[in-house]
C-alpha cells in the first residue's frame, strides 16, 4: 500500500521539477523547447528524491 503522503510528495516534486525545466529551457537553451525532456525530468526528480533521502526499490 503507497504511503499516505506518496501524493503530495509526489505533487511537490512535480511542481520543483516543472520549475526548475523552464529555467533549464529559458537559460540553458535559450528558450527552445527541449524535445528530451522526460529524459531531464527522470534525472532531476532522481536526484531530488536522493538528496532528500529517499530510495525507489520493488516491492517484492
Amino acid at each position: 500500500m503507497p504511503h499516505p503522503d506518496a501524493e503530495a510528495l509526489l505533487r511537490d516534486l512535480l511542481t520543483r521539477t516543472a520549475e526548475a525545466h523552464g529555467r533549464f529551457e529559458s537559460e540553458d537553451l535559450g528558450g527552445v523547447y527541449d524535445e528530451a525532456w522526460p529524459r531531464w525530468y527522470a534525472a532531476f526528480m532522481a536526484r531530488e528524491l536522493a538528496a532528500d533521502g529517499y530510495v525507489i526499490e520493488r516491492a517484492a
